[in-house]
């Protein structure tokens, strides 16, 4: 069949201009009339029209943005009961746990009650979690304090509840933004190694802060490095009040009723959720009764300054801060350096609780929904005076425990938030500071022995750093360490090169004590089924070492890619092949250089009065492909392309006269293929020789010895037949001639019935249409396109037409 090309194109102009072959065949009509499957480029409009926005898409959209509606419906009587305990609960928890945490933000108490109860009434609605609890916590509160100081110092006519307040809304702002358009991704750049330090070291820095408040220390700024912190609190020892009576008590009893609830509920397993609850509940009998030691020794005292020891004084009824938060240039420009800081531990703490407690509880969470969940409230929060909130390990835990069943046990909470609010106001009056201290070192010790278990140096420079210096430069340096072991991982993947070995499969127990009944191994040898694997010539893979490994083929190289192929590690890469290369083969023209001083001087060839063609030398095989293991490689860039490009001219100066072949397997991304074949691979581009050769119907006729191509049974469903592998000449591998003791494996050996599948033609007259010969009833078709004859679905496929198109003669032949 004659074949007529098309006019050549814009891109075949560029790519001749260049030096790149053209894709001839793309264009040859014979493959478009045949009925084969040819593989076209994927263009800019293709991409476009992937991420278009569709109407089921925005349906979509819409639904994960409102993920309530998936269960509200289902909602039922026993989800009412564990979603009402669990709430309760942890409103218990709550109320004096947000007042202690707004201290640390160095905000009145009430701020800490308004902060969860608005995390609690909005959550529900956008939580793909039904454990987390969004609200004030220990971390992001002190980080506000330090935000607020830092700021009054040059601005000391700012409020701070304004700036809590202004931060919040900026940063849920950006929050919601990056939730929207669906960046929840960002979060798993942050490794769970640099979210351990950064939580150890944050409940390190908080505790540390506390033991002067704890004792009733005057005169130590908290905010200090946290070293300083712990020296100035040791120098102040001697000056403490009355208050460490009340805090070390407080937290002896935190600490003893935890210990005494664990033991009786492995002493009577029966009654473990009572004595959790029990246990749950401890910060409210120590708040209660440390309220009624503090209104029996001050009951007479009206102005909180001249109690017997501290206490937290007038805790204003109802919402006296809500309204707009203040907007103006002069406090955004005052806080806009602490954004990111604050933005990075509001997605830390929360994705990290909620990813944490979605695994042990048997469901996912969706990243970017959670980024619209913390940045909604985060930005309605500060409408009635909420500074900036994220989601609490400890109360987390303890709602996961007490049997939630779905997100709207929040609003439980919120209701017991708000009742607090309203008419416990005066009872708070009388909390000792040093209690509530106590609580936060409590909660903050219970952090530490969870994250200690965390592994990597980088977890302890974070811890070190934020000791040392804050517990912002801890977050910046774990992150940054962590980005750049990546970095390093990147640049220095690991690449393999390859042997081929023959596997079988048998009971462990026939092969125990290394195979000493010989008879029994030929026997199982004989009936197991064998496939041909690939394994790392250096032997690091941590195989057997007795395991026959030979290379795959005298002059062809099989390379495996670690971890990717891209602008960092790709020179690696290709030094590795080269190096590899030039050491385990010769020039193809041994005399290419007939003059000392025609030789190049990185190749300067043996000492004078020494023999340059040494029997070593004279032995090596000639350089006839390269395979590229593309299985661990997902997309690469413009300079690993060009990359590869250099390196395949190299190699055909090298091989002169010859051409080397360059075979690629496991390709699965089509902007990849199309970066290869714009690069000149993986494209058949000058015609093959045509032989005699006989088709499946007996009848000798002319095709072409080209590429040997997959191909496997159409229908697109799993039948009773494997894919085969076949040449354009009609020959099947299993003709190929192979080294002594190697084998091509179950393509070689028919179907898995013992039926013996015959090669089928695959050009002229028959065509390529020819594939349609049925094998069992089954169509058998191309597994990739023909026109892209050298990407292959595995290495096993690349290998057997990379040593067919060696020159070894075929049985056809």
């Amino acid at each position: 069949m004659a074949s007529t090309t098309t006019t050549p194109t814009t891109g075949d102009r560029i790519k001749k201009f260049l030096g790149i072959p053209v894709d001839e065949k793309l264009d040859d009509t014979e493959y478009y009339n045949d009925g084969s499957f040819v593989e076209s480029e994927p263009t800019t409009q293709d991409f476009l029209n992937e991420i278009r926005p569709t109407v089921r898409g925005t349906l979509n959209y819409l639904r994960e943005l409102f993920p309530f509606i998936n269960w509200i419906f289902h909602y039922n009587l026993t989800w009412l009961l564990g979603d009402f305990i669990a709430g309760v609960t942890v409103g218990f928890v709550v109320v004096p746990q947000g007042m202690a945490y707004a201290k640390l933000a160095n905000l009145d108490p009430e701020f800490g009650l308004y902060t969860s109860f608005v995390g609690f009434l909005l959550y529900w609605a956008f939580a793909t979690s039904k454990d987390i609890t969004i609200g004030a916590v220990a971390v992001m509160s002190t980080i506000v304090g330090n935000i607020i100081t830092e700021v009054q110092k040059e601005h000391p006519d700012f409020v701070a509840g304004d700036i809590a307040r202004t931060l919040a809304f900026i940063c849920g702002a950006v929050l919601l933004f990056l939730g929207l358009i669906r960046f929840g991704f960002i979060v798993e750049f942050i490794p769970i190694v640099a979210i351990s330090a950064f939580m150890t070291g944050s409940a390190i820095s908080i505790a540390s802060g506390q033991v002067s408040t704890l004792m009733g220390i005057p005169n130590i700024n908290s905010r200090e490095e946290t070293y300083k912190v712990i020296i100035n609190t040791l120098k102040g020892l001697p000056n403490t009040k009355l208050d460490a009576a009340m805090g070390l008590s407080a937290l002896f009893g935190l600490y003893f009723i935890r210990w005494f609830c664990t033991q009786l509920g492995k002493r009577y397993p029966r009654q473990q959720r009572t004595w959790f609850f029990v246990s749950t509940l401890r910060m409210v009998f120590i708040i209660i009764l440390y309220i009624l030691v503090s209104f029996l020794v001050n009951r007479h005292v009206k102005d909180p300054k001249k109690a017997h020891f501290k206490i937290l004084g007038h805790v204003p009824s109802g919402f006296q801060h809500k309204g707009a938060p203040r907007l103006d240039n002069e406090i955004l420009s005052a806080i806009s350096g602490h954004i990111p800081t604050t933005i990075l531990v509001l997605l830390i703490e929360h994705i990290a609780i909620s990813k944490s407690f979605g695994r042990v509880n048997n469901y996912i969470i969706n990243p970017s929904q959670e980024l619209v969940a913390i940045g909604f409230t985060n930005l309605l929060g500060p409408f009635l005076g909420g500074y900036p909130a994220t989601g609490s390990f400890s109360r987390t835990a303890i709602k996961a425990k007490a049997g939630v069943r779905t997100p709207l046990a929040g609003i439980f909470t919120a209701v017991l938030v708000l009742l607090a609010l309203y008419a416990l106001t005066s009872v708070f009056f009388y909390i000792p500071n040093s209690a509530l201290a106590a609580m936060i070192i409590h909660a903050g010790s219970v952090q530490v022995l969870a994250d200690l278990a965390a592994r990597g140096d980088h977890f302890f420079a974070g811890v070190f750093v934020s000791i040392f210096t804050s517990i912002e430069n801890g977050i910046y340096v774990t992150v940054a360490a962590s980005g750049a072991i990546l970095l390093w991982r990147i640049a220095k993947s690991p690449g393999k090169f390859l042997g081929q070995t023959e596997i079988y499969t048998a009971h462990r127990e026939l092969v125990r004590g290394g195979g000493k009944d010989a008879g029994l191994t030929q026997s199982l040898l004989q009936k197991s089924e064998h496939h041909t694997a690939f394994l790392s010539l250096d032997r690091d893979d941590l195989s057997n070492p007795e395991l026959q490994i030979s290379t795959p083929w005298p002059g062809v190289f099989v390379y495996r890619f670690g971890e990717g192929l891209n602008y960092v590690n790709s020179a690696k890469h290709l030094d590795n092949l080269t190096i590899h290369v030039f050491r385990h083969t010769r020039r193809t023209e041994l005399n290419k250089f007939e003059k000392l001083g025609d030789r190049p001087w990185n190749d300067p060839g043996p000492r004078r009065g020494q023999a340059f063609l040494t029997d070593e030398l004279v032995a090596r095989p000639t350089l006839r492909a390269i395979i590229l293991d593309f299985s661990a490689v997902n997309c690469i860039d413009v300079t690993a392309a060009q990359a590869l490009a250099d390196l395949r001219n190299q190699f055909d100066r090298y091989a002169h006269p010859d051409k080397v072949e360059w075979h690629f397997a496991g390709v699965s991304n089509r902007w990849t293929k199309r970066a290869l074949v714009a690069s000149g691979f993986g494209v058949d581009s000058s015609r093959t020789p045509r032989v005699q050769s006989e088709n499946y119907k007996g009848d000798v006729e002319e095709v072409e010895q080209g590429p040997l191509i997959a191909i496997g049974p159409a229908g697109g469903s799993a039948t009773d037949i494997e894919a085969v592998v076949v040449g354009t000449s009609g020959a099947s591998s299993t003709d190929e001639k192979r080294p002594e003791g190697s084998s091509g494996g179950d393509a070689e050996k028919g179907n898995a019935n013992g039926e013996d599948i015959a090669a089928v033609p695959t050009a002229s007259s028959a065509g390529a249409g020819a594939l349609a010969r049925t094998t069992a009833g089954k169509k058998l078709v191309p597994v990739f396109g023909i026109n892209r004859p050298f990407f292959h679905i595995d290495v096993a496929t690349a290998l057997k037409s990379a040593v067919r198109n060696t020159g070894v003669v075929v049985a056809d032949e």
